[in-house]
Formats: structure tokens, C-alpha cells, sequence
């Protein structure tokens, strides 16, 4: 290789696939962007990158410098990037406890986990063991849930008479199952296929916490944004969540769509996004904790099981539409 060329796989990795990227102090995570620059980066990190911090409330963005942002203390947020074992769901759901209990103990008060946790993200094993959700993982996700005092979102199975529902639990941290989302639009792109083994969903679901309106997806709907504009405007979500199974080949859009919701409906959005290898299908994780202005909160890789943490506020959710009131000047005499 070149000399100045990157040898060790992860920066080189990062560089490729365009993952998120933050900057963190001890004390909190600096909100930063990371823009390509012409120049060389060496194995001691990603030297030829920029850091870029959008002003928020005031000022000029400057390349490298922290502009100031809104001050409050907002509630903490913990994402699970996990692999999962399909068919085994006692190792799963220890897997989950563990994240949880991690989450639960550096203050977090949600947790949100990827999709088909219990089961695994293999067609086979979820026509084999999904479940209703009177058995199998949502009992002992809400005892979980009771037990750490923690609020839990995540993506199980939903057996319901003959049909299959991919869907998505919140349950709050008395341990009860406060909202239901199934996903509405099924994947059918190879070697992905969802139409044998689920039904979809047909409408959206959004639930409160604390001050904040979540509204819920699942993977394969950040394509489609309808999905985030229509729970911004008919249910007044302004922190999307969703779990995710989203496979390597396609990592770049991943990363796209979900900072393009984010900031197009100036919300929160949190992707819980899975690891590891299922019936052939490898997954690109970069799960991420993105705020209302775009800018990366919090980040992970794309190949290993991680646990992500972030505020989310009020006052920043405020501060960016009070700055850029998009939605005040929508055209809907227009749209059709």
C-alpha cells in the first residue's frame, strides 16, 4: 500500500462505508458531523476529516469550533446494537437483559433494541417459533422491563391465529405494554423476502414518554417518508424510533435515510440496527442516536455489538423549528 494509505480495517472500513462518526468528551458527546477533506488519514485515526457543528441557536458554523447549543438536561436514551441466534430464545433474551441491565445502571431511561430479537431475522426460524404475545419473549420483556425500572422498546415476533406480524413493543418501566406497531411495509428485495412469512400492518402507532411523542418504524420504512411525515403531522411525533435488521450491501442508505428523517420532520430519530449474520444475511449496524438538526449525538460500528447512549430534549426539538419553521410553510394547497 501507498504510504499514508490506511492498513488497519476498521478506519478503512469507516472511510469506505461512510459511517457516523462523533467526538466525545468524558463528560458528554460533542455533536458533530464529519465532512471528507482532500487529504491523507493514517492508522492513528481519521486525521483527514472535519469536524462540522451546526449552529443550532446562533452564530456562523465554523469548521472545528462547538457552537453553542441548548442547555437543558434532556432524558437519556440507550440504543442496543446486538447480534441475535435464531430459534434461541433463552440466549437471546439473556443477551437483551444484559444490554438492558448496562443501560439501566449509566442512567438511561429507554432502551431500544433491533428487530426480531427473539427469534432472529431468519424467515425459517421465525415461522418455526414466533409467538403470541400472551408467551415467549413479551411476558419476560415486561418482567425485564419491571424488574430494572427501565422503559424497553424492541422488535419481536407476533403470531396472531395463522398470520405473522413483524412487529415492535413499548413497554413502560411498570412493565406495561403501552403501545403495538407492526410493520406496515414489507421487505421483498433479495435475498430479503418478508411476504411468505409476515403479514403487514395496517396503521401507525405512536406513544408518549415523558414529554416527548415516539413515533415507531421498523427497518425497511425509513424508505418510505410518508411513514415520518405522517406521524409528525397526525400523531405529533417529534422522536421517530426503529429496529432494525438492515443488511451490509445496503449500509450507505441506511445512513442517508435515517439523518434525511431526521431532519426533514426536525425530530429525533434513534436506529437500533443489528450484527452478525443470519441465513446468509450479514447485518451493517452504525446505529445511531441522530438529533432534530441532523447532527450524530451518538454512533456505533458496523460490525460489533455495542451499547449507544444519548440525550434527547425538548429544547433542542424547539430550537431547531422555531429557527427553520418548515412545517408552517408546507404548500398543502399543492400536494396531492
Amino acid at each position: 500500500m501507498a504510504a499514508g494509505d490506511v492498513e488497519d480495517r476498521k478506519t478503512r472500513q469507516d472511510i469506505v462505508l461512510g459511517r457516523w462518526a462523533v467526538s466525545c468528551a468524558p463528560s458528554r458527546c460533542f455533536n458533530l458531523l464529519l465532512l471528507p477533506a482532500q487529504t491523507e488519514c493514517n492508522s492513528a485515526g481519521l486525521t483527514g476529516w472535519k469536524a462540522y457543528v451546526p449552529p443550532v441557536l446562533s452564530g456562523t458554523p465554523q469548521l472545528g469550533v462547538s457552537q453553542k447549543r441548548p442547555t437543558n438536561i434532556g432524558v437519556k436514551i440507550a440504543a442496543a446494537q446486538i447480534t441475535s441466534t435464531p430459534g434461541d430464545l433463552d440466549g437471546n433474551l439473556r443477551k437483551v437483559h444484559d444490554f438492558a441491565s448496562r443501560a439501566k445502571e449509566s442512567g438511561a431511561e429507554l432502551i431500544v433494541f433491533p428487530e426480531m430479537i427473539d427469534t432472529g431475522y431468519s424467515m425459517p426460524a421465525i415461522q418455526k417459533h414466533a409467538t403470541s404475545w400472551n408467551e415467549g419473549a413479551m411476558p419476560r420483556l415486561q418482567e425485564m422491563a419491571k424488574q430494572l425500572s427501565l422503559a424497553i422498546i424492541a422488535g419481536v415476533s407476533d403470531r396472531d391465529g395463522e398470520r405473522i406480524y413483524n412487529s415492535q413493543a413499548f413497554i413502560d418501566a411498570a412493565g406495561n405494554i403501552l403501545a403495538k406497531y407492526r410493520k406496515t411495509h414489507l421487505v421483498t428485495a433479495a435475498p430479503l423476502d418478508e411476504r411468505p412469512v409476515f403479514a403487514p400492518g395496517d396503521r401507525f402507532m405512536s406513544c408518549k414518554f415523558n414529554n416527548f411523542n415516539l413515533g415507531l418504524t421498523i427497518c425497511y420504512d425509513l424508505r418510505f417518508p410518508e411513514v415520518t411525515r405522517a406521524l409528525t403531522l397526525e400523531h405529533g411525533a417529534n422522536v421517530f424510533i426503529n429496529s432494525s435488521a438492515w443488511p451490509f450491501p445496503r449500509l450507505e442508505h441506511l445512513r442517508i435515510l435515517a439523518l434525511t428523517r431526521a431532519i426533514e420532520n426536525q425530530s429525533y430519530l434513534i436506529v437500533a440496527n443489528r450484527v452478525g449474520t443470519d441465513d446468509g444475511v450479514t447485518f451493517c449496524g452504525t446505529s445511531a442516536i441522530i438529533d432534530p438538526y441532523g447532527v450524530i449525538v451518538a454512533a456505533a460500528s458496523a460490525d460489533r455489538e455495542e451499547l449507544i447512549q444519548g440525550e434527547i430534549s425538548e429544547e433542542v426539538i424547539t430550537s431547531v423549528r422555531k429557527r427553520m419553521a418548515v412545517f408552517d410553510h408546507r404548500r398543502t394547497d399543492l400536494y396531492r
